[in-house]
């Protein structure tokens, strides 16, 4: 067989979806359907909105409100440059790629000249605004051209002149900014808090109570009812006060949507880590006490000691648990008014009949969170068995450049909540079709496709088969889709204009009119 032969019958790449990554299709969608409906609805009666935010914001925004330091923002996050010269970031990669670099900064006066006329494209594109006008770039472009003027070129030593060149070109080659740094959004709380920002939202009556559902991304290990694209549905409540009474409704209102969805084995878990006054103290309490017992720990508890004291508390290793049992609790070291403020929260979640559980060890590990911590919990999902989490981040919408403003919320795992549907057998939604017409005859055609449109009309669904069937072939077609019903359309019922309905549940049938028809589906 011939070269040209053999590629001729190669067959074209199969495509699979990215790791991490999945398809809804229509069997699951129904489910997903059903959750969120129901979101919007029990969130609705609360007084909640909908806001719909962008895929993806600047990348400090989640290197602000999530954490620089944090395994999402320096591990976790999906980031990219986006560039009103994308030829010239291509380039750049190129002059920065590892052969390329080696003759450039370190040798060769060809390369060099060829990165100072990059260079100078990145400067003339600075003043032409399709760069970033950050004050960074702005100091990077003064910085380069005030160097590179004070290089005198006619000097007969050249080895000199080109390594001056080159040190220039390699501190300003590697750090301007050639566009935006953008990421996928990790989590929706940011991007929420930025909008009520950015649309002046304080100026609405207080408090603001929005709510969100759409995907997430973040590169972690995929693992059952975790995913690189995942999805959250989540509320936020943005300024007003911070009346216990607030915190109580957001945690009603979640537990009010999980009832409604019958999920099983719900727990809720409450507790309060304090505020800026008291928790800074119980920390150096706690770190302390760590430091007694460092020998006795493992390395991720050993390093957080230093590093960040609380999240010790959230240790999963079995030999850390008597130890972190004998720990100082934070209840024991609140000031008065968040002991008041906890209080009240308790007595609130009573007079709604919420049940809960204090738990000591829920925490959270940045500091704009305070007071009302809480997490939910549903069976079928082994040991990380949490569906949603929320508290209280009063400091938040200051820290993203917004005035001071109140803030609690939540988000609920949505792929968690409907793997925890499914395994509880609460899961199950019927997709079938309401009625599938079988029509024969051209005659029957035309009444067929009239008949489908009034019964769309009306709300039901409806399989309309686009060639002529069979009687049998048409009602095993009907069967395998589900229908409930078979309209049975020939020349008959046409003439007769009595339509014969087939229940296909036990085989009976009756001659109705159109107006019959309608009647006897909209009582069903």
């Amino acid at each position: 067989m011939s070269e040209g032969a053999a590629k001729k019958e190669e067959k074209p790449r199969k495509f699979q979806a990215i790791r991490g990554t999945r398809d809804l299709l229509p069997s699951e969608t129904a489910l997903w359907n059903r959750v969120e409906q129901t979101a919007h609805e029990v969130f609705g009666t609360f007084g909640f909105g909908e806001i719909r935010l962008p895929i993806f914001e600047q990348t400090e925004l989640f290197a602000r409100a999530v954490g620089g330091e944090t395994d999402i923002v320096s591990k976790e996050m999906y980031t990219f440059e986006s560039s009103e010269v994308p030829n010239l970031v291509e380039l750049r990669k190129y002059y920065l790629s590892s052969e390329y670099a080696e003759d450039v900064f370190v040798g060769g006066s060809e390369d060099t000249v060829d990165l100072l006329s990059f260079a100078t494209k990145v400067v003339d594109e600075f003043k032409n605004r399709a760069l970033p006008q950050t004050s960074e770039n702005l100091a990077l472009v003064d910085d380069f051209l005030k160097k590179v003027s004070q290089i005198d070129p006619t000097r007969s030593e050249r080895a000199d002149v080109l390594n001056s060149l080159r040190e220039v070109l390699h501190n300003f080659v590697r750090s301007v900014q050639l566009g935006d740094s953008t990421t996928l959004r990790p989590e929706a709380t940011a991007s929420v808090c930025r909008a009520y920002i950015e649309h002046n939202m304080q100026q609405l009556p207080q408090p603001v109570k929005l709510y969100y559902m759409g995907p997430m991304f973040r590169r972690e290990r995929p693992q059952k009812g975790r995913y690189r694209q995942f999805y959250q549905i989540g509320a936020e409540v943005l300024g007003g006060g911070d009346a216990p009474a607030i915190d109580a409704e957001v945690i009603e209102m979640v537990m009010a949507f999980f009832d409604r969805l019958e999920l099983q084995g719900v727990q809720l878990d409450i507790n309060s880590i304090g505020d800026r006054n008291c928790r800074p103290k119980y920390v150096e309490v706690l770190r302390a006490e760590l430091l007694k017992v460092k020998d006795k720990l493992g390395a991720d508890s050993q390093r957080r000691i230093e590093t960040n004291p609380l999240r010790v508390l959230d240790s999963k290793l079995e030999s850390e648990q008597p130890i972190i049992a004998k720990l100082p609790r934070i209840a024991d070291h609140l000031c008065e008014e968040c002991a008041a403020h906890y209080a009240a929260v308790k007595r609130q979640l009573e007079m709604r009949g919420v049940i809960y559980r204090e738990n000591w060890r829920l925490v959270r590990g940045l500091d704009y969170y305070m007071r009302t911590t809480f997490e939910i919990t549903a069976k079928g999902l082994g040991s990380q068995n949490a569906v949603c989490g929320g508290g209280r981040y009063d400091g938040l919408v200051e820290l993203l450049g917004g005035p001071p403003t109140k803030g609690i919320g939540f988000a609920i795992g949505e792929d968690r909540l409907i793997l925890s549907l499914q395994e509880s057998g609460k899961g199950a939604v019927v997709t079938g079709r309401d009625v599938y017409i079988a029509w024969m005859g051209e005659r029957a055609h035309a009444t067929a496709i009239r008949a489908a449109k009034d019964l769309r009309k009306a709300g039901f669904s409806v399989e309309l088969p686009p060639v002529e069937q069979k009687f049998g072939k048409a009602l095993g077609q009907a069967d395998k889709l589900g229908a409930k019903y078979a309209l049975i359309l020939g020349d008959n019922e046409v003439s007769e204009g009595l339509w014969t309905l087939k229940t296909l549940a036990d085989g009976s049938q009756q001659k109705l009119t159109e107006p019959q028809l309608l009647d006897f589906l909209r009582k069903l």
